[in-house]
């Protein structure tokens, strides 16, 4: 016996409810979403490398610059030590003569363990700012510049003992006289 009926299975809906189509366009943008994903995260790992090569290539620039930098620290020492040498040598061309003889021989009046830090000479004054192993030699050196004909006064602004060195700091102010040539006394 025969069976004619066409009765099978369809697996197939013929119907296609909201609800799957909802499901298949969420499925099918989530793989969109997902893959927009994947490209925006390996591009950026991609340019990471990029900025990296970049920071080395940055790096090792800054070291060559350093390096060259360094290298040019002594010959710009040695310019600005024979810029401050001219500009000393031009201050010392506007003064007058007399007072280079003056500098000079308050220089040769210090005895051997004095030595200068600064010395300035103006047209009315002379400061020295000097260092002493010795308190008896800055006595010494006192009593020398009081002695001295272009001065006329002279006072001790300040004194500090450096215990660290061994040192005595002076600042020291002279008045010089007013005559025109103060070394009218001295021939």
């Amino acid at each position: 016996m025969k069976n004619n009926s066409n009765s099978g299975i369809n697996l197939v809906k013929l119907r296609v409810s909201f609800v799957d189509k909802f499901i298949n366009w969420v499925l099918s943008f989530g793989r969109v979403v997902v893959i927009i994903t994947e490209v925006v995260a390996l591009s950026a790992f991609l340019y990471r490398f990029t900025l990296d090569r970049q920071l080395i290539d940055i790096h090792s620039k800054i070291k060559q610059e350093q390096a060259i930098v360094s290298y040019s620290k002594v010959s710009e020492d040695k310019y600005r030590n024979l810029q401050d040498r001219i500009q000393i040598s031009s201050q010392f061309s506007k003064l007058g003569e007399n007072q280079v003889k003056t500098l000079k021989d308050i220089i040769s009046l210090a005895p051997s363990g004095v030595s200068f830090d600064n010395l300035t000479i103006s047209e009315d004054r002379i400061k020295i700012n000097a260092s002493v192993n010795i308190v008896s030699q800055l006595g010494v050196f006192i009593d020398s510049l009081k002695g001295y004909p272009a001065i006329s006064s002279v006072s001790i602004d300040k004194i500090e003992n450096q215990a660290t060195n061994s040192l005595i700091t002076v600042g020291i102010t002279g008045s010089l006289k007013k005559n025109k040539n103060p070394y009218d006394t001295l021939r």
